[in-house]
């Protein structure tokens, strides 16, 4: 019960600009053939790098692998909004990304996220 009520009062004092409803979140999901992690690394910094720098619907491309099985590897990704995720999509550095890497992925799933709180930032 406490829990709750802070949520909501954390959620209630945030601005409406600090509370994005129209983002794209997903989680991307990927196991890397473990002779192609290198060669996958190397493509996805490029492509991320990329990314960031040249579009501003492009919010957040954060990669983390895993500690224990670094082939496998997850991507925080944030647009602005839809509009943004599909123009993403179509730019030449992503099907550069994806046409290059797909010989060394071996399972992808992409998951839709719902933001909990957006916006926040732990002090």
């Amino acid at each position: 019960m406490l829990l709750t009520a802070w949520l909501l009062a954390l959620m209630a004092g945030g601005s409406a600009a600090a509370q994005p409803s129209n983002q794209v979140v997903h989680l991307a999901k990927l196991e890397i053939y473990p002779a192609q992690l290198e060669s996958y690394q190397a493509a996805l910094k490029e492509g991320i790098k990329t990314a960031l720098r040249v579009e501003p619907g492009v919010l957040t491309l954060y990669p983390v692998a895993d500690r224990a099985n670094p082939t496998r590897i997850t991507i925080l990704e944030i647009y602005a909004s839809p509009a943004a995720y599909k123009a993403h999509l179509q730019t030449p550095h992503f099907l550069k990304y994806k046409n290059g890497t797909k010989v060394m992925v071996k399972s992808l799933e992409l998951v839709e996220t719902v933001p909990l709180l957006p916006g926040t930032k732990v002090k």
